[in-house]
Parts: C-alpha cells; structure tokens; sequence
C-alpha cells in the first residue's frame, strides 16, 4: 500500500519478495486462507499446494497491486468458490477487526479532546458504518446463499421463497466506500484538535486501508463475481 511501483504479479515470482514489496498481499493470503510462511515458494507453487488455480489468485493479488484487467471466461466453479470463500472473509475483516481498530482510535481521540468535532467524527463513523454492515448482512443472509447453491452447496442456507437473481444483485450492489473520502477529509482540511498528532495519523491510515480494501472488495464483485453468476444462472436455464 505504501509502495509507489508495484510489481505486475507472474506465476514465477516469489511470494515472499512481493509481500515485501507490497505488505497489503498479506490480506488476499489471509481472505483466501493461505499461510503467510511462503518461505522461498514461488506464487505457481503456493497456488498449486493449496489447490488453487493460478489465474484466480494471480487477478486478485493483481488488483491490490494496482493492476484491474482481468478475464474471467475460464474461471470454474471451484474457482467461484474460491473467490466466494475470499469475499465473506472480507466480511469478517471489515466487521471485527477494521471497524473495532478505528472505532477505539477515536475513543482514543475522544480522551486527548472532548471538542464537539471529535464527537461528530466518530458520529459521522458509526453512521457509515451501519450502511456497511447493512450492505455486509445483505450479501451474508440472501446473496452468498444464493449463489452457494448456485454452486451445487446442499448447506447453503438458500430460501427458495427469496426468488433472488444476480440481476437484483446488480441492482441492489452499491459503493459503501466513497464516504470514507468524507471522513479523512474532515481529518486533514477541516478539524483541528490539540495533541492529536499521533492519532489522528493513525486513524487516517487506518481509513485508508479499510477504504483499500472496499475497493478491491467491488470491483471482485463488480468484474468477476457477477458475471460469473450471470453465466451460471444461463448454462443451468
């Protein structure tokens, strides 16, 4: 994240080099349940001990390293699976590990400055972040279900009473993460507070990761996901 030249990553690159090059790799590794001792493995050689395909991982480690082209016509269902397994732990991600970390930087903040403005910025955050975990609960609850039994899942959860399609879900997709724009703009253009320094950098960097990571979460949704469902829901009518 920090890097301004990223590598375009190849199946012959070594992991460890491109995690050093780029820490933020380390997330795609934990959303995809991969271990990070990657020792002198080679990214074909990671993919190929943990069953997954090349071209899956290889797109994905790509968009957070700035590189958004992908194809996905030869993507399987075991490959959906796969980035279906990557986007609920995501979920997880945002929801007991980002949202905590900077809800307690601006408790932090609240106890250096108790100015009305640290009050409306953590105001402005807990908003945010009920549309987000709105948004997070409709994917857990109706679309991944869906799309789980989609893929041949007997445990999906699925009610056949939903009658959902991924045109709803198209529809229905939204950007949870412009917002976050809003707030660090508050932060660096509009609220001065005193001996905050630390903090506040903190909390801005902490923004950025989690607004990073949305991002990348979007477009999967937005450039494979979907029209991987969509060609799904056509070969099975």
């Amino acid at each position: 994240m920090y890097q301004t030249k990223k590598s375009f990553i190849n199946a012959s690159m070594k992991m460890a080099d491109l995690i050093f090059e780029n820490p933020i790799l380390l997330l795609p590794l934990e959303h995809f349940e991969l271990e990070f001792l990657v020792q002198d493995k080679s990214v074909a050689q990671l993919c190929k001990e943990n069953n997954i395909s090349e071209e899956v991982f290889i797109t994905v480690a790509n968009y957070y390293n700035g590189f958004h082209t992908t194809s996905y016509e030869n993507f399987t269902k075991a490959d959906m699976e796969w980035i279906l397994k990557f986007l609920k732990n995501s979920h997880n991600y945002y929801e007991n590990e980002k949202y905590v970390e900077i809800q307690n930087l601006i408790q932090r903040l609240y106890e250096v400055n108790d100015a009305p403005e640290i009050k409306l910025i953590g105001k402005f955050f807990d908003e945010y972040f009920e549309e987000v975990k709105e948004h997070l609960s409709y994917e857990n609850k109706i679309v991944f279900p869906y799309f789980d039994k989609l893929l041949g899942s007997e445990n999906s959860g699925y009610k056949e009473e939903d009658s959902f399609s991924v045109n709803e879900y198209r529809e229905h997709h939204s950007d949870i993460q412009s917002k976050l724009k809003d707030l660090k703009e508050l932060l660096l253009k509009h609220i001065r507070v005193n001996n905050d320094r630390v903090l506040r950098r903190k909390i801005i960097v902490s923004l950025s990761e989690l607004e990073y990571d949305l991002d990348i979460h979007s477009l999967i949704e937005e450039t494979i996901l979907i029209p991987l469902i969509s060609r799904l829901e056509t070969e099975l009518k």
